[in-house]
């Protein structure tokens, strides 16, 4: 998986005042959770642009005051008006311990569905999956070359080495469709997207309740 280097430092004050005048001053609040402590730190929000706006997956090397920490971007919260970076939380990770991130998907392969006159759906571009730090990919390739009309790959179908998929198995992750169900109105769409995803989250909040403690301590961080 690609490596992404972010230099920073401590910060000096926590609270909703001092967090205010860094938001103000153009940098984003983070705190990383996961090690012996949780660190509050801060970086310019431009720093990490490269990070959020992408659809890749990065592991991050965290350089907070010259100490390095691996960690991986856990959450991100956004202004709901100017889309700016509010808070960001980072979990760190170690070589000898199993980690939960989201790695997208390239779908490969040419469908005889397609061929036939089908329409591609992809429903979900990134999964769910648990695995030791050296066996994250960069992405995890879907074959849908034996597709036709009416089939589709769901979780349970994928099957990848030395990691394990979190999102529910019987979720869909791409298919072909005719061109008939290809004109669903955008509300069927959202409808049937929208009850996926509540499923899919539901399923990860289980496999991750493990981590519920740490949950708590995040959510402390953040406020400050």
């Amino acid at each position: 998986m690609e490596r992404l280097v972010i230099k920073t430092s401590k910060r000096k004050e926590t609270g909703k005042k001092a967090t205010k005048q860094l938001r103000k001053e153009g940098h984003v609040p983070c705190v990383l959770y996961g090690g012996k402590e949780n660190i509050h730190f801060a970086a310019e929000e431009k720093i990490f642009k490269k990070l959020v706006y992408t659809p890749k997956a990065f592991l991050v090397d965290l350089f907070i005051d010259g100490k390095e920490h691996k960690a991986v971007l856990q959450e991100i919260t956004f202004h709901p008006v100017t889309d700016h970076i509010l808070h960001i939380d980072f979990k760190e990770i170690f070589d000898d311990k199993k980690v939960n991130i989201n790695i997208p998907i390239h779908v490969i392969g040419d469908s005889v569905g397609i061929k036939a006159g089908g329409k591609m759906a992809v429903k979900r571009r990134t999964l769910r999956v648990r695995a030791l730090p050296k066996h994250l990919p960069d992405f995890l390739e879907v074959d849908i070359t034996d597709l036709n009309i009416g089939q589709s790959l769901k979780v349970r179908d994928l099957h990848y080495d030395n990691l394990e998929i979190l999102d529910p198995g019987q979720a869909m992750v791409a298919g072909v469709i005719s061109s008939r169900l290809a004109k669903l109105s955008v509300e069927e769409i959202a409808a049937q997207e929208a009850a996926e995803e509540a499923a899919a989250e539901r399923a990860a909040a289980a496999a991750e309740g493990a981590e519920g403690a740490e949950g708590e301590d995040k959510k402390e961080a953040a406020s400050e």
